[in-house]
């Protein structure tokens, strides 16, 4: 098959919009990454893979907005083609990849009823046999997701972020966005000792020493500056395994000049060349979900942050479609 008709092949299978308007990046209903929209997804043709949003940011200290991550971030894709120039492939074509809308949410004012209608949606997901690949919100969202997913093995995690998110409590509440890993290990469905967190530079750090005593690996960003992309890359394969494990991606992992659009920045971060690179290391790895969170778009200059995580998003959706082609194999 020709280039050409692997273009037209793929646009045709995937994508929301005619190959003649695929170019039009500015045209049609934004999808994520101008995918099928299948609000059907229950009932219609099966699907490997589910491109979410979660728009809630309920779970946040600081500056609020990141419930309208979902929708920016959508706008952004259309700028991202089909093809991972540096991956030398397409998570589209061989797979059913779509956009399924939002998660079902009625809630809009209770944390924890939006925590538990959440994870009744994304357990209809996984119970499909459907990864998910989700942009939220604020990263209190990734709770329900991780828990739907780590139901029959405590999985392995690889977080980029600025901050732990390892507070046991703050202000009398053990739900927030940064106690989901902290409730993930208390609650069986992840593995402290297959956790990584890289980019870490988080003023709060003495406030959070429960992942180190319970084994969880912390490269911060002055170890990923000594150790080079490439070997944090390599250790974090080390300490993950071979089991199944989930990517969450806080966008304030990288610098506030990559991206100042989000809720907690803190400068001295990655940029987003380092991010895409130390995803593209993590080939290979039993990826079984992921998220991109934090994306905050009244913060935002020009959009960047949300094509910074549009960006990112493709990358997860390249790992993860690379990991389920190898499954189905």
């Amino acid at each position: 098959m020709s280039n050409a008709d692997e273009f037209y092949s793929i646009i045709n299978h995937s994508m929301e919009v005619p190959v003649e308007m695929y170019m039009k990046s500015y045209s049609g209903l934004a999808t994520f990454f101008r995918t099928k929209y299948r609000p059907d997804w229950e009932n219609g043709d099966p699907l490997d893979i589910a491109l979410v949003g979660v728009p809630s940011d309920l779970g946040l200290t600081q500056r609020t907005g990141a419930r309208h991550g979902p929708r920016e971030i959508r706008n952004q894709s259309s700028n991202i083609l089909y093809h991972n120039f540096t991956m030398k492939m397409s998570p589209f074509g061989k797979l059913a990849i779509a956009d399924i809308g939002d998660a079902f949410i009625p809630s809009a004012f209770d944390l924890q009823r939006v925590a538990d209608e959440s994870l009744a949606f994304f357990q209809r997901i996984v119970t499909r046999g459907i990864t998910p690949i989700v942009a939220g919100g604020d990263h209190s969202i990734t709770y329900p997701v991780m828990k739907a997913l780590g139901q029959k093995e405590p999985l392995g995690l690889i977080h980029f972020d600025s901050h732990f998110d390892m507070a046991e409590s703050l202000n009398g509440s053990n739900l927030h966005h940064g106690s989901m890993f902290v409730n993930g290990i208390n609650e069986g469905f992840l593995d402290p000792k297959r956790i990584v967190h890289i980019g870490i530079r988080d003023p709060f750090a003495p406030m959070e020493t429960f992942g180190e005593k319970m084994g969880a690996t912390t490269i911060d960003m002055d170890r990923v500056y000594e150790l080079g992309v490439d070997a944090v890359a390599a250790e974090t394969r080390r300490i993950v395994g071979d089991g199944p494990t989930y990517i969450s991606f806080d966008i304030d992992a990288l610098d506030p000049s990559y991206a100042p659009g989000t809720g907690t920045p803190a400068v001295g971060g990655m940029t987003s060349y380092e991010a895409k690179r130390l995803l593209h290391g993590l080939r290979g790895l039993n990826i079984i979900g992921a998220d991109l969170v934090e994306v905050s778009p009244p913060f935002d200059s020009a959009g960047i942050t949300a094509l910074a995580g549009a960006q990112l998003m493709f990358e997860l959706l390249c790992l993860v479609a690379e990991n389920r082609l190898i499954t189905k194999s």
